[in-house]
């Protein structure tokens, strides 16, 4: 299956262990962006996988994209220009406090660059699945366009459009990010959403949220991510997969997470991989969640594990020492 995602690619800069932003005198870095992290899980995964932006033409912006590169992503559509990689810090939450999350990525490349930069034709050329997610849009005016022009696109050529809806409240209002992705949503076969922002955005909740969502915006596909939190280090998670009528919900997990950041992008690169690939409703569900809950034992962005180790979570045999 040929995958082409759209995205920032961003620099992270953590804390070592639990220090606070105050205390650094160090950072560590790594690099990730949501659309990114899905690329490259699906690339681990056997997928062909390309990923679609624009960094700056200096270091920086290639070590951002070597970074991909050794994961097994495609970047022969990755832009260079701008001045400016998109930054953010992330400082990791303990106990009763949580973590928090700095952006810094104002008038980076990828922001303003230009839908008529990319070549779109050769983009999509024998591509099966686009996935885009809430964060693009909500990096500006130019980011929008971007963002339409490419569900265009692929939609005219019958290629199948996922969005993640990953409403950030940071980047931008809550009223415009609901006209923009109840617009997107027009273009949308698989959509992915938490639960708090079905309500908070879309206004719907209750027992059949997952179905009213879908007839409300004329969706076969919809998948609800559902997280409760018992403080910044235990979480548990689970899924409910809404296909053609039917509703499936995944096991739930009682996590202790090592790192928090990347869990929904291995949850939609899981489900990703499961409706490509004809996984009935319910093994589809299964290997969403158990993805992202193996991503929050990874340090970083990417969901570094395999399908082998998937699929023995999905079974509840991923406990022990592998011998």
């Amino acid at each position: 299956m040929k995958v082409v995602t759209l995205g920032e690619m961003m620099m992270r800069l953590t804390p070592p262990g639990y220090s606070r932003f105050e205390q650094a005198n160090t950072f560590d870095v790594n690099f990730g962006g949501a659309e990114a992290n899905v690329a490259a899980a699906l690339a681990i995964w056997g997928d062909e996988t390309f990923f679609v932006s624009k960094v700056p033409s200096h270091e920086i912006g290639q070590a951002a994209v070597n970074s991909l590169r050794a994961l097994g992503v495609e970047t022969c559509f990755v832009l260079r220009g701008g001045e400016r990689l998109g930054i953010y810090y992330a400082e990791r939450g303990v106990d009763l406090r949580g973590g928090k999350v700095i952006y810094d990525r104002n008038k980076s490349a990828f922001s303003l660059s230009d839908a008529n930069e990319y070549d779109w034709e050769k983009i999509f050329d024998r591509a099966d699945w686009f996935h885009i997610t809430g964060i693009t849009p909500a990096l500006g005016e130019k980011a929008q366009e971007l963002a339409f022009m490419a569900c265009k696109e692929a939609k005219n050529r019958n290629i199948k459009v996922s969005f993640d809806v990953n409403y950030r409240s940071k980047l931008w209002e809550m009223a415009e990010a609901k006209d923009v992705m109840e617009k997107l949503l027009c273009y949308t076969d698989v959509c992915i959403v938490n639960e708090n922002q079905a309500h908070e955005l879309f206004g719907v909740s209750g027992e059949k949220a997952i179905q009213e969502f879908a007839k409300k915006y004329c969706l076969n596909q919809v998948a609800f991510t559902y997280r409760r939190t018992k403080d910044a280090r235990h979480n548990k998670i689970w899924g409910m997969l809404y296909l053609e009528g039917k509703v499936v919900k995944s096991r739930e997990y009682d996590m202790e997470m090592t790192d928090r950041i990347g869990g929904g992008d291995a949850f939609s690169a899981g489900l990703i991989y499961a409706l490509g690939h004809g996984y009935e409703a319910q093994k589809a569900i299964d290997f969403a969640e158990a993805a992202s809950c193996l991503k929050h034992s990874v340090e970083g962005d990417v969901c570094l594990v395999s399908i082998d180790e998937i699929e023995k979570v999905c079974k509840g045999q991923g406990y022990g020492i592998n011998r």
